[in-house]
């Protein structure tokens, strides 16, 4: 098998062999090689050592000689070069608490996690594969190298990084992987909840979100993320509902695009539901009151996985109203529209139609029919450049000075007013016509 190595690639594999030194191309960008798929970036093994490594290359970066790896500048790129080794015990369930080189390079790779990330390729030696990383490529399988109990028990976040690869490249995990990571999932409590997050969002992100249902199969999200169990368990007898919450959830995640906000968003939509959850006298359940509840309960669970604060607080405002339907008339969409932020907009008809679409289809026609004529009035108000914010009155606190209100709070009511005025006429956006409604109504006074 022929891989083409970029030439800044090639060049640091010949510049080491030339030395008399290994060096080979390895884990993820031979994988994704294999696949016809282009690598994000290209990692180097070789024997030298990482001072030998750094005696080659005029430019390098320490980025973590305690583990093997310099980073060799080249071109204007950065390319780690790790140096073989045997890891030490892995104390913490996550690192190992030392490094051992070694010259040999079947103990690197048989230290990888999973069969199609421990292959290495040089041009001279062409493909190494040990572990049938190939053959599993073309099954389409994740599995561990070795045994999967020790893979797991050294690094428990490689649970979430077999479902993330299968997310990622549709394949099926191998049954003892599987069955390890159920034994083992109680271990991701003590990985660290930004690698938790991490592992997360690329799952989400993927092709194949609908591997959540995995994590949850697994054991895992009731370590990290027990709310989602929560959803799995909650049913909707419901004529709008055709799935319980959590498969709704993931049906959902399907049916929008690979967008962090938006994924996440869909994600925890209705994670409130299971304690929203009431039923009627005709035994049909209700979720009152679920929107603004959840946007609580994520913004806990986010700050808990430690998303950032921008991230945070677009999900949950697009979770708060996600459900909200305003009459499609143009006033009462501007003021809902002043009300959400125009920021949520127009990702919030992306969630209205994702939610939708993973519902029972009682009524499907007439809520897609709402939603289109929603976008279309929304739209159009753009369109026009209508008001919707303070910041697009035409009058503000020094024009009202002028007329000779006092600075103060006072201001900021009479210019709320005014933008609830422009919010039900549009046309009356002007600085005449606003002053000589505020002239006449502090006459009426």
């Amino acid at each position: 098998m022929i891989i083409q190595l970029p030439g800044k690639v090639k060049f640091i594999i010949d510049t080491l062999t030339d030395a008399g030194w290994e060096a080979y191309a390895v884990g993820g960008c031979v994988r994704d090689s294999v696949l016809g798929r282009v690598p994000g970036d290209w990692d180097i093994t070789t024997s030298a050592s990482p001072e030998q490594v750094k005696g080659l290359f005029p430019k390098t970066v320490d980025t973590g000689i305690q583990h093997g790896t310099v980073t060799v500048l080249e071109g204007g790129e950065g390319f780690e070069v790790t140096t073989y080794r045997i890891d030490g015990e892995y104390q913490d369930m996550r690192h190992p608490s030392e490094v051992v080189f070694t010259s040999d390079l079947m103990e690197d790779l048989k230290r990888r996690d999973f069969t199609i990330n421990a292959m290495a390729y040089n041009e001279k030696e062409g493909l190494i594969d040990a572990f049938d990383g190939i053959k599993d490529l073309q099954e389409k399988k994740i599995r561990c190298v070795g045994n999967p109990e020790d893979r797991f028990g050294e690094d428990a976040l490689r649970m979430m990084r077999a479902v993330r690869f299968a997310a990622q490249l549709g394949f099926t995990i191998e049954d003892r992987t599987r069955q390890s990571m159920v034994s083992l999932a109680g271990n991701l409590g003590a990985v660290s909840p930004e690698r938790i997050q991490t592992e997360l969002v690329k799952l989400l992100i993927s092709d194949h979100p609908e591997e959540m249902r995995t994590l949850y199969e697994t054991g895992m999200t009731a370590v990290f993320l027990p709310e989602f169990d929560a959803m799995m368990d909650t049913p909707q007898n419901n004529r709008h509902h055709c799935y319980n919450v959590g498969e709704h959830t993931i049906a959902a995640l399907q049916n929008i695009r690979p967008d962090k906000v938006l994924r996440l968003t869909m994600l925890f939509h209705d994670v409130a539901k299971p304690v929203c959850k009431s039923q009627d006298e005709n035994g049909i359940y209700h979720f009152y009151g679920h929107p603004n509840l959840g946007a609580r309960i994520a913004r806990e669970i986010l700050r808990r996985l430690r998303f950032d604060n921008d991230t945070t607080d677009r999900v949950t405002a697009l979770i708060t109203w996600h459900d909200h339907r305003p009459q499609l008339k143009e006033a009462a969409v501007r003021r809902t529209i002043h009300r959400v932020g125009l920021r949520q907009y127009p990702d919030l008809f992306e969630v209205k139609q994702a939610d939708t679409l993973a519902k029972n289809r009682y009524k499907r026609k007439e809520k897609l029919d709402y939603l289109e004529e929603y976008r279309r009035i929304y739209q159009e108000i753009l369109d026009r450049n209508q008001c919707l914010t303070l910041k697009d009155l035409a009058v503000d606190g020094k024009d009202l000075i002028q007329e000779g209100m006092e600075p103060g709070k006072e201001l900021g009511t009479v210019l709320e007013h005014l933008l609830d005025h422009v919010l039900e006429v549009p046309e009356d956006n002007t600085r005449e016509k606003l002053l000589e409604l505020l002239k006449t109504e502090r006459k009426a006074e």
